[in-house]
């Protein structure tokens, strides 16, 4: 095992047992720490992880501003910045194992990006494309109650995926959700979500359960818990049957859950703890969305707007 692949090795190590990443988080992890290790044994003849220096990562990061990923256009900025925190990670573990004296990391800035705002839908979009699914057939019982309870409770997709029955407090109207890391939180989930997982626990779950389906709350028809592109399919489904010409995505529903409470008012650091974000900033993105909105209704409903 070289020098290099004994320090990734330990980085990966200390990702699952120690940070609980998910395994997607550090297969991006790897991804980018090879080709930066691909990048320094080519072009700069190293095998020694204590030979890297800032040089080094300077031209790391040139290179990758002129390199063109496999799809044939040249990397994003979104991608390069993904790149220069991975290496930041990286040494930053090292140096405090002690493994390297100086981080050859601490003077490369991360570029700033501008953030797109997320598409979201209004609540009368949510309401039609809701509509759509019934309950007289199993499938479309499932699917109204798993889009009820993404836009109740905000829920990324593995979190709906992953929730179990044992997670529904229904009584005191709360789910326990197990985020990014493991991480556990309480979040709130409304009536009607609730309604429509009850009429879905009774009349449909038991045609998909099998002796092998865990708990899980939602089950495909193979008595499996839903992908993550099933998930994705059904809000296209019923956003494309509500007749809606957004750019439809996994997220839709958690990013409209956001908006609407803080278009009705909602304090942000209470949606912080909802959504699970860890930083405040991650959230702060929805109160550009708010301003959005609120130009809009002025230039809609003011006389001289």
């Amino acid at each position: 095992m070289s020098n290099l692949d004994f320090y990734r090795k330990q980085f990966v190590n200390y990702l699952r047992l120690e940070k609980s990443l998910s395994e997607n988080t550090v297969f991006n992890y790897l991804f980018d720490l090879r080709n930066f290790f691909r990048f320094i044994e080519e072009k700069h003849d190293i095998n020694d992880i204590k030979c890297v220096n800032d040089k080094i990562i300077e031209s790391y990061i040139y290179n990758l501003r002129n390199l063109k990923s496999k799809k044939g256009d040249y990397y994003s900025s979104k991608s390069i910045n993904r790149f220069i925190s991975s290496l930041k990670s990286f040494f930053k573990y090292l140096l405090i194992e002690k493994y390297i004296e100086v981080n050859p990391t601490d003077i490369i800035d991360t570029p700033k990006i501008s953030r797109n705002l997320p598409e979201v839908l209004t609540i009368q979009e949510i309401d039609i494309m809701f509509s759509k699914a019934g309950t007289s057939d199993k499938y479309e019982c499932r699917d109204r109650a798993i889009m009820e309870t993404m836009y109740a409770s905000g829920l990324r997709v593995s979190e709906l995926t992953n929730l179990k029955i044992n997670d529904i407090y229904g009584s005191d109207g709360i789910l326990r959700i197990f985020g990014k890391g493991s991480k556990e939180r309480i979040v709130p989930i409304g009536s009607s979500a609730l309604k429509y997982i009850n009429v879905y626990m009774e009349k449909s779950r038991p045609y998909f359960n099998k002796p092998y389906s865990d708990d899980f709350v939602f089950l495909n028809f193979r008595g499996r818990c839903l992908s993550r592109m099933a998930v994705w399919n059904i809000i296209s489904k019923y956003s494309k049957l509500a007749g809606i010409k957004k750019e439809i995505h996994p997220h839709i529903l958690r990013h409209s859950f956001a908006t609407h409470l803080l278009e009705g008012g909602a304090d942000i650091r209470i949606i912080q703890e909802m959504m699970g974000h860890s930083d405040i900033s991650t959230t702060q993105i929805y109160t550009h969305i708010d301003r959005e909105y609120l130009i809009e209704v002025h230039r809609t409903y003011h006389p001289r707007g």
